[in-house]
């Protein structure tokens, strides 16, 4: 995307084009709905916030900072809406953007594919190394010729650990990687385990993929009961470590990039990750 910068003022457009050379949109998946979410491209930028969900706790916030952007995770517009009723969530979260002229962008499946995205700051946080995607980017993806090395595209990954660990001796790695209060496991504790596969988010949909990866172990997020039973009759394992914590991860690694990015430009922006979100499950 070209940026929209005139007059050395940064605008939203350019910040979309920093985001956009990152996660193409290109690689969202049909169904998703990655991109200005609310606001508009000229509008000036100064202050950017990246969080996970567009809450409104997060954007009356921002709004009180007086800051021009927050990149989300999630989408704000997923499902259609017929109207703009601002006695509801949606709409207060839009009217209050509006209010304060304050866009709203999202990078949602996008920024899980891409390389140095969610789901390799996933893998690298919990040590997993020779990376390969569990299920391969759209057909229509081009690669940007820009990247160095080998880059690396889809959704979900698989690798290898540095070692070989039991099931609950991984379980109990990632709960201090992650700084959890708790996980949940499927499968054989004592099961040797080399080899995963991880999604970040809820990674159910990729049930199949993982089964037919060869790794011992999928870690990932809201695994229901049933895929748990298909997982264990299989003789493989799952750590699901919930969905906030294993895309959460990804809102001060994008910052920095973001940051040395803006820098590079020579623009006067901010960028920082939201400190406001939290876990909405609680362990007690």
């Amino acid at each position: 995307m070209s940026p929209v910068n005139s007059q050395n003022i940064t605008t939203v457009g350019d910040m979309m084009g920093l985001m956009e050379d990152f996660a193409p949109l290109s690689l969202a998946e049909a169904w998703d709905n990655c991109g200005l979410q609310v606001g508009d491209a000229a509008w000036p930028v100064r202050s950017v916030w990246i969080a996970l969900d567009p809450l409104l706790g997060v954007v009356e916030a921002a709004k009180r900072q007086q800051v021009d952007l927050v990149i989300t995770h999630h989408p704000l517009l997923i499902e259609p809406i017929q109207r703009i009723d601002v006695q509801t969530q949606v709409g207060k979260i839009i009217a209050a953007s509006l209010e304060g002229q304050l866009a709203i962008y999202s990078a949602h499946t996008n920024l899980d594919s891409t390389w140095g995205g969610v789901n390799d700051i996933f893998a690298h946080r919990i040590g997993l190394t020779n990376l390969t995607a569990l299920v391969s980017a759209p057909a229509n993806f081009e690669p940007p010729t820009t990247v160095q090395g080998e880059p690396l595209f889809g959704i979900g990954r698989v690798g290898e650990l540095v070692k070989v660990r039991s099931v609950a001796q991984l379980a109990a790695h990632i709960k201090e990687r992650l700084g959890l209060p708790g996980l949940r496991v499927v499968g054989d504790a004592n099961r040797p385990v080399q080899r995963a596969a991880i999604c970040s988010g809820s990674g159910g949909g990729l049930m199949g993929a993982f089964l037919a990866s060869g790794a011992d172990v999928y870690i990932s997020g809201d695994i229901k009961y049933h895929q748990a039973r298909v997982v264990e009759d299989a003789g493989r394992a799952v750590i699901d470590v919930g969905h906030f914590a294993s895309e959460h991860l990804i809102t001060g690694p994008l910052a920095m990039h973001l940051e040395k990015a803006v820098k590079s430009a020579g623009w006067n922006v901010s960028v920082e990750g939201c400190r406001l979100e939290r876990d909405p499950f609680a362990f007690v």
